[in-house]
């Protein structure tokens, strides 16, 4: 794991001390900044696997700091590290791009876990080929290569997350989707039962979606999930 690079951002030196040196412990190459500013710096030159990323620094937040990276299109593994412990906390930095989310006070252990997982599921991603063509389904096209979606043949903007969300409502038209299944497919694992991530990345899509066309193409079953209605449309 030696090549595997992590960057770890916190403005407390203890907190970048002992979490640097855990992760060294466990293999890990570990570079560590203060603020916010250099987190946007080393993650844009040095292009490290994967950021731990405190939320609250001196210059910027830890939220802010993801927006500005993703908005440069790197898609970096981002998992926060916070005394912020609040459901809505957790989901709006999930929303704006994190991929984790663990609470001070926290476990080395778990934290170590969490970085495991995240590297695991990058450079499986990495080592898998992309896939490539075009998905069409009812007025949605799905553009792989381009890593476009198109509604009625107009391009809409979508961010990554929400680009596999499609995606996958694409790949299952006319199935209803537990909240769980969309979660273990889209964020590959289950956000300790925060299933609020769901209802928010669907209502961001469906706006996208319904003004372009007739009649809303998502549409939520309750207590068990939502369904992309493709009328004559046959997997």
């Amino acid at each position: 794991m030696e090549n595997i690079k992590v960057l770890v951002v916190d403005d407390e030196p203890n907190i970048r001390d002992v979490v640097g040196k855990t992760l060294r412990h466990s293999g890990y190459n570990v570079a560590s900044v203060g603020t916010g500013n250099e987190a946007i710096k080393v993650a844009t030159e040095a292009k490290p696997d994967l950021i731990v990323l405190d939320v609250m620094l001196p210059d910027m937040s830890g939220f802010s700091v993801t927006q500005a990276l993703r908005a440069k299109g790197i898609d970096i593994p981002i998992l926060f590290l916070t005394a912020k412990d609040s459901p809505s906390d957790e989901v709006a930095g999930l929303t704006i791009g994190g991929d984790d989310y663990v609470t001070k006070p926290f476990s080395l252990e778990v934290l170590v876990a969490r970085v495991k997982k995240l590297v695991g599921h990058k450079l499986a991603t990495e080592t898998t080929p992309a896939p490539t063509g075009v998905i069409e389904v009812g007025p949605l096209r799905l553009d792989e290569d381009g890593h476009d979606i198109f509604v009625n043949d107009e391009l809409v903007e979508f961010s990554p997350t929400e680009f596999e969300l499609v995606r996958f409502f694409m790949e299952n038209p006319n199935q209803v989707l537990s909240k769980q299944k969309i979660i273990d497919h889209v964020w590959h694992y289950d956000f300790n039962g925060e299933l609020g991530i769901v209802e928010s990345y669907v209502s961001y899509i469906r706006k996208k979606l319904d003004p372009l066309t007739d009649e809303p193409l998502i549409q939520t079953k309750r207590g068990v999930g939502y369904k992309l209605v493709v009328p004559g449309h046959k997997k």
